[in-house]
């Protein structure tokens, strides 16, 4: 019984090396009109047996400490009720003593029906990262793809984390407002990122590789258009997205296959030198390596 996993499996890119445990299976919410990771017929959410997932922890001790790092998949691992959560991270404890650090993606809705000590004990436990997609700042943006989340409700997520010592890992969507909605969807954003100050923070270019006739129909029922902006208007958007960050101490990656332009740096330190990159980007593209389509993991 060592992992088993239903396919596809996804984790984030800093989870590369890290030993996966798949205690749901697919998303709970899996609204989002953008998303298709979890939408084939074998991805539809249930939680996963917990004698079948404790049994995997027990037995994955046979692979020893060459691992440090374990992720709980799938979508939103923090749908399950805390007492789950405890008995799954009591047991990577117990079986495997030399992991430093478990993370998992979650939804802002299930943090905010954690209580504060709920988040506290999970903590203690091992939980010290949470992946939180809030892909927009920007209200008419998250109610055109039917996130189920407004600016405050993330807000209030990723401050709960804060406040229980969980660090926040959240990823934001270039693109995600289309030409329409650009400007403030990066400005709106950026307010969110500044008011949350997340420990860490990515960008990712929006891709439709199933089509956009979701995405088109949710900007159209909220009455705004949509037409995925182009390489360089996708510039332009990042740049206002980092000129109007303000923060003190984020790691920040725009390094995922998805980018045209790979950044790495920390805000606000780099700041100025992110938006250097970008300047050249948008104005003198033959200047500066870029990721070619096929280069891009789509």
């Amino acid at each position: 019984m060592f992992p088993d996993y239903i396919e596809p499996v996804f984790r984030p890119p800093s989870e590369g090396r890290s030993m996966i445990f798949q205690v749901t299976n697919g998303c709970s919410w899996n609204n989002c009109t953008f998303c298709d990771m979890y939408t084939q017929p074998q991805k539809k959410f249930r939680a996963r047996n917990e004698a079948e997932v404790l049994a995997e922890i027990k037995n994955a001790a046979a692979v020893g400490p060459r691992f440090e790092k374990v992720f709980l998949a799938d979508g939103d691992a923090f749908v399950l009720p805390t007492r789950r959560l405890e008995t799954i991270l009591q047991q990577i404890r117990e079986s495997l003593p030399w992991v430093k650090r478990v993370g998992a993606y979650c939804l802002p809705r299930n943090i905010r029906k954690k209580s504060a000590d709920d988040l506290r004990r999970l903590k203690e436990l091992g939980l010290g990262i949470a992946y939180v997609g809030a892909e927009s700042g920007d209200d008419d943006v998250l109610t055109a793809i039917s996130k189920g989340e407004t600016y405050d409700s993330t807000l209030n997520a990723l401050n709960k984390l804060k406040e229980a010592g969980i660090a926040s890992s959240v990823m934001v969507l270039n693109g995600m407002g289309g030409r329409s909605l650009s400007t403030q969807h990066a400005i709106n954003t950026a307010r969110l990122m500044n008011e949350a100050q997340p420990e860490f923070l990515s960008t990712l270019v929006v891709s439709y590789p199933l089509g956009q006739e979701r995405v088109v129909q949710g900007f159209t029922e909220a009455g705004f258009d949509y037409e995925l902006p182009d390489q360089h208007e996708l510039f332009v958007e990042l740049r206002t997205f980092i000129d109007t960050l303000d923060l003190r101490d984020t790691v920040f990656r725009s390094d995922h296959a998805s980018n045209y332009l790979p950044l790495k740096g920390t805000l606000g330190a780099d700041k100025q030198a992110l938006l250097s990159q970008l300047d050249t980007a948008i104005n003198r593209p033959d200047s500066i390596r870029l990721r070619q389509e096929w280069q891009r993991g789509l």
